[in-house]
């Protein structure tokens, strides 16, 4: 007598039934990002998206805006990919033009004097890894202290609560960190 086990026909028939049926019960994703944060910190509660996008800078280009709390990679045709981030309090949002001038996967963390400054409690250094704040990619914008960089704290994603930096998912900032290299250049617009 042959038995089957309900889980594995379950999980089966779903892949079978097609992607998105998987998809959406969190199982199987094919389009990179993972509706169970894989790579931790959950979904963005801001998804991402190819939008129409009518700026004067060249496809390649990042340009965070502050006020909307949306990053875009502009693309060709008129289009970019935008991406919800967090971004910083007041009295620590900033503008200007910068490169990026190194990436990291898993980056280590070391807070700033100043960070330590307002913040005595905080560790003076954190390896890599899913409880790092910093999350799973970190892209450092010029000779600043801020970087676009992962979070596991995906509710953080479209408020404003970081020192500076722009927070994003981990499923976003690795998407973004894989189709941008260093010397991009970032517009980090604040209005």
């Amino acid at each position: 007598m042959i038995r089957f086990f309900a889980a594995p026909i379950t999980a089966i028939a779903l892949l079978l039934a097609g992607a998105a049926d998987a998809s959406a019960a969190g199982m199987i994703d094919f389009t990179g990002t993972s509706s169970t944060g894989f790579l931790g910190g959950g979904a963005s509660p801001i998804p991402r998206t190819t939008v129409m996008y009518n700026g004067n800078y060249a496809p390649g280009t990042i340009v965070v805006n502050t006020a909307e709390r949306r990053l875009y990679l502009v693309l060709q045709n008129g289009q970019a990919l935008r991406y919800g981030i967090g971004v910083g309090r007041d009295g620590f949002r900033w503008g200007g033009v910068h490169k990026i001038t190194a990436k990291k996967e898993w980056p280590e963390w070391t807070p700033p004097s100043q960070m330590i400054a307002r913040r005595p409690d905080l560790p003076r250094h954190m390896k890599g890894g899913i409880e790092n704040p910093l999350g799973a990619r970190a892209m450092y914008l010029g000779s600043t202290l801020y970087r676009i960089h992962g979070s596991n704290e995906p509710e953080t994603i479209g408020q404003a609560v970081s020192s500076g930096c722009f927070r994003m998912t981990n499923d976003d900032v690795t998407d973004l960190y894989g189709r941008v290299s260093v010397g991009t250049t970032v517009v980090v617009l604040n209005n």
